[in-house]
């Protein structure tokens, strides 16, 4: 159950309630107050294009309307991202994909290379607090 949407959100008038030291932070959460109250969801994500476009300007003089595609998933997280740029999933979304597909694609050859990979690192961890022992009695005996 995906729910998808485009939106003109009208932001001059809560910025202006605002100092100007503090405009664009007040769009990002006026942004985020308009997709909760018309998307019907508590968490929204903003995209990265988006979010440059709101701090374009610098601080002081955000866009006063900024058109979003919106997309709410089956979790009910919302995302939102710039009219015409591609909706990117969150993080965590796309690292368990990539470990899904790294499960598909292991077989036993990449297997034994793992295993030969482990074994190197091994060896030099090994000697190394060999050394530190030899400096460290060397002292002692003079």
């Amino acid at each position: 159950m995906t729910d998808e949407r485009t939106y003109v959100i009208p932001l001059r008038k809560e910025w202006l309630k605002t100092p100007k030291y503090r405009r664009a932070k007040k769009a990002v959460a006026a942004v985020k107050v308009f997709l909760q109250k018309h998307m019907k969801g508590e968490e929204v994500r903003l995209g990265k294009f988006l979010n440059e476009d709101l701090w374009k300007h610098g601080i002081q003089n955000p866009p006063p309307r900024i058109k979003v595609n919106v997309l709410k998933d089956k979790e009910g997280v919302i995302r939102a991202e710039l009219f015409g740029k591609p909706i990117q999933q969150g993080k965590e979304e796309t690292k368990k994909e990539e470990k899904k597909e790294q499960k598909k694609e292991k077989t036993p050859a990449n297997e034994v290379e793992a295993e030969i990979v482990e074994t190197k690192e091994e060896v030099p961890k090994a000697d190394a607090p060999k050394k530190k022992a030899a400096k460290k009695a060397a002292p002692e005996q003079q």
